[in-house]
């Protein structure tokens, strides 16, 4: 090394003393007294860097090895009060500036690469693996003469490297890794995605991130993260060839996990009195004005109503601790089961649009990975084991929009389940033992098994989700495509007119509906949700209050009168829903105080979607429907038709014939053939009834 070059690096590690003495004395100190069991790295913030020496700052962006090894040397020379080395400390400089801040893919990585390498990627965890030792340096053993030969390991490269030759007996090994006398450090990969509301459509860009030693086993899948470190490139093979291409990869040298609620959307004091003048009024009604803004095209009183809770939906109601520990959500589903063509898909899409969090998803073909999180080994850092989130974990503090639930797959929806009523997700595999937060709303669109909804059929038995999936929806509301004349030709004038309405608009021009409401743009919409949800959880102002929330869920259970053989109408589950949905109504308005309209509107949305589904076929309301997917009508009428089956084939050695069992259900219990025929099919499907091959007849087993 020569001379200036010598003085230049001792220059270099003077201005960082200097800097250290000046700016982060106390911190100094404070990692000398936790050094090496507690804290091994000194956090720097480049802002402080910034205004020390502005040229400084900026070579660290360029240069950040080398300043990182100078900044270390600073450390390691530290005149400290304590008889301690800090040789083996980090110095990790985090918070740059906006303008070296990015999303996965929103930069170029040769650029970067050239020119600024050190930079700050914000994106959420996907993948990461379990935290496994890596070698710093590899110390070889002569397997011939025992000589030591000590290999510094790459750390912006996997390739691992050996000695060619023995340092004692020059021979060419064999040699043997000695751990005792090799260097380890904690390693684990991260990959970052960006995050599902910057997403362009699809999965959206992703990089990996490399991270070692103290900010490993910091992060899991799912969490919103700032990394900030140095971008390497690394040469991409094809069939064990080099190519010409290089992939970029982070080596993290800092981690903060980002604030998971919506501080983040910019909400500007401009934005702010637009929310308040719409919860005012200024704008028209309040919710006439969200209806007409969402999904336009689409009308009717069904609409209204689905636009209605959707929006309540997206802004929820508040999650709480309990003095045992427990946590009660705030967050609340709603399910969407129609015929084909009924706009499911497009009031799905609205929603993803206007939520400031939200993941859409696919039920066909999806896996419990996909959908909640799982441990997974793949491509990924080389084949590992490492967490993998779905969609529900992904869209933590947001909204998962999920079409085709339907065709979701019973073993994927019982993952769910848990999910939707715990708010996370437990993963148990390949030594991965960890819980990840789903605290998420749930909007689901499915169609009936035949696509259509036939009415001669009891709903449940059309819908392919198991009880305790439904069960977790606080709102389930079916959309049937029907032929009306005056209803049609309402619908087809309204799609007509809207579209050439805004083709007649200038681009700065909105939308309207007479002169009852002016229409809002998605992106104002989408603030009013983020900037609502971050208001105090509103509460009720007295007992009395609170009380009509109560009584109005008694005056709901009480509906079927309290005979014994009366269906139950709700369970105390739906009181639940209405106080989230109550809530989420004060909310809306701005308001701190849950009032008699968001009771009424809470109580109105779930009597509507209990009639929607929640009625048996005698017109009762039942929720063995929704909990047990069967209702006391068809439960009291299998009970009948196993028991005369039993009766009639007792002391018989075959079957019994079917015109006898359907004869004797209609004489004494009133139960139709067509309707017999059903039941005896279910428990034939069930495996609690048989066919004897010898004859046309039927045995309960």
């Amino acid at each position: 090394m020569s001379a200036a070059t010598d003085a230049a690096s001792a220059e270099l590690t003077e201005s960082f003393l200097t800097f250290f003495r000046n700016y982060y004395d106390e911190e100094v100190r404070t990692l000398a007294q936790h050094y090496p069991n507690e804290r091994r790295s000194l956090e720097v913030d480049w802002e402080d860097l910034y205004r020390f020496d502005p040229e400084f700052a900026d070579d660290y962006l360029a240069q950040p090895e080398q300043l990182q090894r100078y900044a270390e040397e600073a450390l390691r020379l530290y005149d400290l009060p304590i008889d301690i080395s800090l040789g083996n400390a980090h110095v990790r400089v985090k918070n740059l500036n906006e303008t070296d801040s990015f999303y996965p893919g929103w930069f170029s990585p040769t650029k970067r690469h050239e020119d600024a390498p050190y930079l700050t990627i914000e994106g959420q965890v996907e993948k990461a693996t379990d935290v496994d030792p890596k070698v710093e340096e590899a110390a070889f053993e002569c397997q011939l003469c025992g000589t030591l030969t000590r290999i510094p390991q790459s750390g912006s490269s996997d390739d691992f490297n050996e000695p060619h030759e023995c340092q004692g007996c020059e021979r060419q090994g064999p040699f043997q890794i000695n751990f005792d006398q090799s260097t380890f450090v904690d390693a684990q990969m991260l990959r970052l995605a960006e995050p599902p509301e910057v997403a362009a459509g699809g999965d959206g860009t992703k990089i990996d991130v490399a991270l070692e030693d103290d900010i490993t086993d910091k992060v899991d899948a799912g969490d919103r993260v700032d990394v900030t470190g140095r971008l390497y490139l690394k040469q991409e093979t094809s069939n064990n060839a080099k190519t010409a291409r290089f992939k970029p990869y982070l080596k993290g040298h800092h981690t903060e996990i980002c604030d998971t609620d919506f501080e983040d959307l910019e909400i500007a004091e401009e934005d702010k009195q637009k929310i308040e003048a719409i919860a005012n009024g200024e704008y028209g009604p309040l919710f006439d004005v969200v209806i007409g803004s969402i999904a336009p095209d689409l009308t009717g009183e069904k609409y209204d109503l689905i636009k209605e809770s959707m929006f309540l939906m997206l802004i929820g109601g508040a999650t709480v601790e309990l003095d045992t520990g427990r946590e009660v959500r705030g967050v609340f589903h709603m399910l969407l089961i129609g015929d084909a063509s009924t706009g499911k898909s497009t009031l799905l899409r609205e929603a993803k649009e206007i939520a400031p969090r939200s993941v859409f998803a696919n039920g066909k073909g999806a896996t419990e990975a996909g959908m909640t999180a799982t441990a997974k080994q793949d491509d990924f850092a080389g084949g590992e084991w490492a967490l993998d989130a779905g969609a529900l974990v992904q869209a933590n503090n947001g909204l998962a929009c999920i079409d085709e639930i339907d065709k979701v797959r019973e073993d994927v929806q019982d993952s769910m389940h848990g999910a939707m009523a715990d708010m996370k997700v437990d993963v148990n595999k390949a030594g991965i033992n960890t819980t990840l937060p789903a605290e998420t709303s749930v909007f689901a669109g499915g169609n009936p098994k035949h696509d259509r909804w036939d009415d001669y059929v009891a709903d449940n038995e059309q819908i392919d989700l198991s009880e305790t999936l439904l069960s977790r929806f606080a709102l389930i509301f079916k959309l049937q495509d029907r032929p009306d004349e005056e209803t049609d030709r309402e619908k087809a004038d309204h799609v007509l007119e809207t579209k050439e309405g805004a083709k007649s608009r200038g681009p700065d021009e909105k939308s309207g509906s007479g002169d009852d409401f002016q229409e809002i743009d998605h992106d104002l919409l989408r603030k009013y949700v983020a900037y609502v949800r971050q208001l105090p959880d509103p509460r009720f102002r007295s007992k009395e209050d609170r009380n009509k929330l109560r009584d109005a869920y008694v005056r709901m259970r009480g509906v079927n009168g309290y005979d014994a053989d009366a269906p139950v109408p709700i369970t105390l589950r739906k009181l639940q829903d209405m106080h989230r949905i109550a809530e989420a109504s004060a909310r809306a308005r701005l308001s701190e105080w849950i009032e008699e309209e968001d009771i009424k509107r809470a109580k109105r949305l779930v009597g509507e979607s209990l009639r929607d589904y929640g009625q048996n076929e005698n017109g009762e309301f039942d929720a063995d429907i929704v909990e047990a997917n069967e209702s006391k009508p068809q439960r009291d009428r299998i009970k009948s038709v196993k028991s005369v089956i039993r009766t009639m084939q007792s002391g018989r050695t075959g079957g019994v014939p079917y015109e006898d069992v359907y004869e004797a259900l209609e004489e004494d219990h009133g139960i139709a053939k067509e309707k017999a025929k059903h039941e005896i099919e279910k428990l034939k499907k069930k495996g609690e009834a048989y066919e004897p091959k010898t004859s046309k007849s039927v045995r309960v087993a």
